[in-house]
């Protein structure tokens, strides 16, 4: 993935700077804590997280009764990660666990940084087990991308280019991640229709983080489909 050496490049800014603070008492201004014990809920057994970073949300998914683990491509960020949740490198695309033996999967805010993230959800799919819970909490695709100019606080002026599907550094700041490891944008159709084809029924979904919501977040559950052998 294109955005590994970004990320290994970013992660002491990230952990140190971005988040706002260090360890477990990093700001959270989007409610993204808030959307993983509303979607993801209480729960025991294993809660893989694709894209762990630098495992900020352990604490929250510990706090839910269940046990996280993560996987990341990024060296960098998994350093950091080491001291909150056990860890493995590795491509969200060829996920290092067993056919059905996830009850919980958890995506926060990593969409965008999977070009193929159709491919990571069929992975999903085969990770979880029947009736496993997968949630996706990731930037609203209608409002957030090298098309949406976020500058004025009181208005989202949305440019062509939502419908184009495309890898971008594009962003209306240069404080955040987007400027510095780009981004993949999907239009909201392409999105929901990945979790269906890959078989995964959405129960529900919520958006936060402002007026013109940052973030489109869903809890979606596996029909107990086989999924890709290994």
């Amino acid at each position: 993935m294109a955005t590994t050496a970004a990320y290994d490049e970013i992660a002491d800014w990230y952990e140190y700077e971005f988040l706002g603070a260090t360890g477990e008492g990093h700001a959270d201004p989007l409610g993204l804590g808030d959307l993983i014990d509303d979607l993801l809920g209480e729960g025991t057994g294993s809660c893989l997280e694709i894209g762990c970073g630098t495992g900020i949300h352990a604490a929250r998914v510990r706090g839910l009764g269940r046990t996280p683990v993560g996987v990341d491509l990024a060296g960098g960020m998994l350093g950091h990660a080491r001291g909150r949740l056990p860890v493995a490198r590795a491509d969200a695309e060829r996920l290092p666990f067993r056919n059905g033996s996830m009850p919980a999967v958890l995506a926060v805010m990593v969409h965008t940084d999977m070009p193929r993230y159709p491919a990571v959800l069929q992975e999903v799919a085969r990770v979880l087990r029947p009736g496993g819970v997968f949630v996706h909490i990731g930037v609203h695709p209608c409002f957030c991308g090298g098309f949406a100019d976020r500058g004025d606080p009181d208005r989202v002026v949305v440019r062509p280019g939502y419908l184009d599907g495309h890898w971008t550094t594009d962003s209306w700041t240069d404080q955040g991640l987007r400027d510095k490891v780009g981004a993949t944008h999907r239009p909201l159709p392409e999105l929901l229709h990945a979790f269906l084809d890959a078989g995964l029924t959405p129960e529900r979904f919520a958006e936060a983080g402002g007026r013109t919501p940052l973030v489109l977040a869903a809890r979606t559950r596996s029909a107990g489909r086989a999924g890709r052998k290994r």
